[in-house]
């Protein structure tokens, strides 16, 4: 049984591979850059792009289950090619996939429930914890952070639980056409977080509130699209219900409580100081 992991160089996609590793399966590691990947020994990395799908046919060749992001690395968009890639996995013979979501349903979703596969979405609708690296640069030089409003709320997950919900479905049956709403267990603000960094850290943070032009301009000069933008801003200013709801199915799936915030900070300390 060897078991695809496309994204696999991702925040998520290296905790599918390495829950995958420690399960026992044969995992191959699909990547635009092989020669920087920096997986485990066993994982066989191979090249390919999902906006390309004919460049996935060798890395298909002898799969039976597929771990499947349905966004383009690149941008964060919706890939467009889930039809012709959800094709070539049927005819490879791959018979199971899990769907990580972008935030919408997609042409890979639709294509794959239209398919003889059998699909389960992974949806997460909430932060990954790892979005707080983005904080780590003002964090050790300032001592502070910057942003709309301390008190938006979140059930924020740890990209390793998504991973471990992945590797549990694609080595287990009975988990075919089914979809996971996926969070942490915990709900907390902007300055929750930053009471847990600091304890880890040893020093006092500032939360610094910039008004919604002031961020605007902060995400522009990082390059970011005027869309997501939109987004972003309208999320803090009103987040779905969903993004503050705790939802108990990683430990359902997995058997073991979702990880904390407080576990992700102490496994990132150092990135913080």
């Amino acid at each position: 049984m060897t078991i695809l992991v496309t994204g696999a160089t991702g925040n998520v996609g290296r905790h599918v591979v390495d829950q995958l590793v420690r399960s026992g399966a044969r995992v191959r590691a699909l990547t635009r850059n092989p020669a920087t990947a920096n997986l485990p020994q066993s994982v066989e990395v191979v090249y390919g792009e999902l906006t390309d799908p004919q460049s996935l046919v060798p890395a298909l060749e002898g799969v039976t289950a597929m771990h499947l992001i349905t966004f383009n690395g690149a941008d964060s968009a919706p890939l467009q090619t889930g039809a012709e890639i959800i094709a070539l996995a049927e005819k490879a013979g791959v018979r199971k996939v899990t769907l990580l979501w972008s935030g919408e349903r997609g042409p890979v979703e639709a294509a794959a429930e239209e398919s003889g596969l059998e699909w389960t979405h992974l949806q997460p609708p909430v932060e990954f914890m790892s979005n707080a690296r983005e904080w780590a640069e003002s964090i050790r030089s300032e001592g502070v952070i910057r942003g709309l409003n301390r008190e938006v709320l979140s059930a924020m997950i740890h990209e390793a639980d998504i991973g471990s919900v992945a590797a549990t479905v694609l080595m287990e049956d009975g988990h075919a056409f089914k979809s996971y709403t996926l969070t942490g267990p915990e709900v907390l603000s902007v300055s929750d977080k930053l009471r847990h960094i600091s304890a880890e850290i040893g020093r006092e943070l500032e939360f610094i509130e910039l008004t919604e032009a002031e961020e605007r301009a902060k995400m522009r000069q990082a390059g970011i699209q005027e869309d997501v933008i939109d987004y972003v801003v309208g999320w803090h200013a009103n987040p779905p219900k969903e993004s503050y709801q705790v939802w108990p199915t990683v430990e359902q799936i997995t058997g073991r409580p979702a990880r904390t915030f407080a576990q992700w900070v102490a496994e990132n300390r150092e990135k913080f100081i």
